[in-house]
């Protein structure tokens, strides 16, 4: 059952909770109706000539590991395909795609040849190039010496969606070289829970800003020089776990579901996504990768979308065992085919496509439905080149000279995303004649600096650091000279009193003129980085209180994918500044923000806790202003060394603005420093009185705009009145008439909408 409804402009397609089952509804989309999906004559043709075992192959996407030397699934160093392997995967098994690394990254050369002798295989078998795939999620993330940017949580902080798809551009052009046509990025949950341990793989807590910085990631893979497929994560619901852990349970109304975590998936899609991947969780206990109404109804009859949609890892098998849904691996599979997925992750057991093949033979499952997965499999092939090229005519390796120009992106958005939260007395910018003192536990750690997903899966092992990348303390020596930089150093997050202890000693011999202090996480990702609340370390807020009790000026500078909390000794503080997860270059871009070389820009993309438990979003209901605690720093906090106030705001549409139109909004800006500014111009919007509860705050425009000092400049900004509205109690999109707030910074306005 379908219903159209185009309220405010908007054309929203519903289905009703009543197809949200784990098996085929009696209502929502048919797969008669999916299967007017009809692809080009060469793909109808390739499919008309491949047998159910083709095209039960053609589903299954194996890990590396499996096809290399060693045993129990993990290759043997160094890594090499085992030829006996590689000939079963492809001629018996038949498989579509491989995925993964083995463990760590390689140099492209390695790649190369381990991808050439793989789709050597998979033409020889099949005819058919294999479609390989890997989670380059902040520059080529398993490409030795590749450049790795900011994660996704550092960028959002840049507001900039032009250098994120230049960025993603280069992510390209990296794997590309390395035989590589399909990437696992990027991520549009929608980061409303910091404790979730992949808050860091977010574009934070808005959906707005997290569709426009995803829809730049997309446009940036797809649409660039070089061309990878983009692959949205974790379609849906995946990032608001009730227990904050990853891969728990989580409860989201559809009314929720729909106007918070849907919006930027279907910006995506609209621009062009080729493939999702699904979210390995589970919602109002049902497990998405057996949920046909987000995986048919809402992806591919209400968003439209018809490109590939991949299992997450051995998710599918996970029905049984995790979720205890299927009763046994068979059932699972008939269950997650039925609900939408086209290809399954397996990623390591020869099970999947000899099970599928037996549900087609027993009638379980329509051999049309097989053909519709595969239909889409062989048209994203095809809409990579792959189909044209074989697999086996590797794009040419980038020369020494292209690598490096892709530096330049990731560079300047380690910069741009460095927030300042707090300044006082101005301790920052740093002298370049002071003394300064460096300790905390991630001064000296670029594993710290770029996080899981980092040369190996968790991002840990400094054997597969790119060369020639600096520390945090490694890059202030090079600012300020190495004499005017004394480092105490901790070696791990678990330092002791008595380590605290020889740091304040230490500091008081030395006597500097500021003291640094690296606080935050060592790398981790998924459930390695679950954790029982927010707040900061007992033994990091104990070092703070020692080091301010030596009288020295401080400054805490976070290196962390989420916001801990630390209200206990922010008053202890001078000066605090947001490294996030910044990437190769975050060493450098931090050193110049401290000095002052470099005039920060960067704003948060969500709100700082005060407390551990209460973690409350920007866009809060109005019940909540009262009873929640105030956040440390709010959402698109963030200072610079020359303040840019915001003088005045008008609206110039005239009169009372009517349903469909635009409002025109002009801001009024003044750089009252002495050098130029970057700043964020942040429109929100303000419902007065709504059917369903409205929010404090919604973000609905913004600009990032260059000030020059002492400057004056007028901004303009638009934003459609079918942008105004919510998901009502009917579960459709509206745009109730009636009087709306506009505020920009302090400034703020009334209109009336008719």
């Amino acid at each position: 059952m379908r219903r159209d409804s185009v309220v405010g402009g908007l054309l929203v397609l519903v289905c009703g909770l009543q197809a949200c089952q784990m098996d085929a509804p009696q209502e929502g989309v048919s797969d008669a109706e999916l299967c007017t999906f009809r692809a080009s004559a060469r793909v109808e043709q390739i499919l008309a000539g491949m047998t159910l075992e083709d095209k039960v192959g053609e589903m299954t996407q194996m890990t590396l590991d499996v096809l290399c030397v060693g045993e129990n699934h993990k290759a043997e160093e160094p890594h090499r395909i085992d030829s006996v392997r590689l000939d079963s995967a492809f001629a018996i098994s038949k498989i579509g795609s491989v995925l993964n690394s083995a463990g760590h990254s390689y140099p492209t050369e390695q790649w190369r040849a381990l991808i050439g002798e793989i789709q050597a295989a998979s033409m020889e078998a099949k005819g058919i190039p294999t479609l390989y795939g890997i989670d380059a999620i902040h520059g080529a993330t398993y490409t030795y010496g590749a450049a790795l940017g900011p994660q996704q949580l550092a960028l959002a902080a840049t507001w900039d969606t032009a250098l994120v798809r230049v960025m993603a551009e280069g992510t390209a052009k990296e794997i590309v070289a390395c035989g590589i046509p399909w990437n696992f990025a990027p991520v549009l949950d929608v980061g409303r829970d910091p404790r979730w341990p992949r808050f860091w793989e977010t574009f934070g807590e808005d959906p707005k800003l997290v569709g426009d910085m995803g829809e730049a990631m997309v446009r940036g893979f797809q649409e660039g020089e070089v061309k990878v497929a983009a692959t949205l994560k974790h379609y849906l619901g995946y990032s608001t776990p009730w227990s904050g852990k990853d891969r728990t349970p989580a409860y989201i109304p559809e009314r929720q579901l729909r106007d918070i975590f849907l919006p930027p998936f279907a910006q995506a899609v609209r621009a062009g996504a080729l493939s999702v991947m699904v979210n390995s969780g589970e919602m109002n206990g049902i497990p998405t990768h057996a949920n046909r109404f987000v995986l048919t109804d809402l992806l591919r009859g209400e968003l439209g979308f018809d490109g590939v949609a991949v299992t997450d890892w051995e998710d599918i098998r996970y029905l049984k065992s995790r979720h205890k849904v299927a009763a046994t691996h068979k059932d699972a599979i008939r269950m997650a085919i039925l609900a939408g997925i086209d290809m399954s992750m397996v990623p390591q057991d020869w099970e999947f496509p000899v099970l599928l093949k037996e549900l087609v033979e027993e009638g379980a499952i329509a051999e049309a439905r097989i053909d519709l997965s595969v239909r889409r499999i062989l048209t994203l092939k095809e809409r990579l080149g792959l189909l044209d090229q074989g697999g086996e005519a590797l794009p040419a390796m980038l020369t020494d000279s292209e690598r490096l120009a892709l530096e330049a992106a990731p560079a300047q958005a380690a910069m741009e995303c460095i927030t300042l939260l707090k300044n006082e007395h101005d301790v920052l910018p740093i002298a370049s004649s002071a003394n300064v003192f460096v300790s905390g536990p991630t001064a000296n750690s670029l594993n710290a600096l770029n996080g899981g997903w980092s040369g190996t899966w968790q991002g840990k092992n400094p054997k597969y650091n790119n060369p020639g990348r600096k520390t945090a303390v490694e890059a202030l020596r090079d600012e300020f000279g190495r004499s005017r930089v004394q480092f105490e150093e901790l070696e791990s997050m678990d330092f002791n009193d008595q380590d605290i202890r020889r740091v304040a000693s230490a500091l008081r011999r030395s006597r500097p003129d500021v003291a640094l202090l690296f606080l935050g996480e060592m790398p981790y990702t998924e459930f390695m980085g679950n954790i029982g609340d927010l707040r900061l370390a007992d033994n990091q807020l104990d070092l703070v209180r020692a080091v301010r009790e030596t009288g020295t000026p401080v400054v805490a500078v976070f290196v962390e994918g989420r916001p801990r909390t630390f209200s206990q000794v922010e008053s202890d503080l001078d000066g605090v500044v947001m490294a996030y997860l910044a990437g190769d270059f975050a060493g450098p871009a931090i050193a110049k923000v401290l000095s002052g070389s470099h005039n920060p820009s960067g704003k948060l993309p969500f709100s700082w806790p005060r407390e551990a438990s209460s973690h409350t979003t920007y866009d809060r209901k109005h019940t909540e202003k009262h009873y929640s605690a105030r956040p440390q720093y709010a959402f698109g906090s963030g200072l610079s060394y020359s303040p840019v106030q915001t003088t005045a705001l008008r609206l110039l549409n005239e009169g009372n603005v009517v349903l469909g139109d635009t409002l025109r909004i002009e801001v009024d800006l003044a750089n009252t420093g002495d050098r130029p500014t970057n700043e964020v111009v942040m429109a929100f919007v303000q419902d007065r009185v709504a059917s369903i509860t409205p929010s404090v705050d919604k973000l609905k425009a913004y600009k990032r705009v260059l000030v020059d000092a002492g400057a004056t400049m007028t901004v303009p900004l638009r934003v459609p009145t079918a942008e105004l509205g919510f998901i009502g109690t009917d579960l459709d999109y509206v745009v109730e008439p009636g009087t709306f707030g506009l505020r920009v910074q302090q400034q703020t306005l009334e209109f009336e909408l008719n």
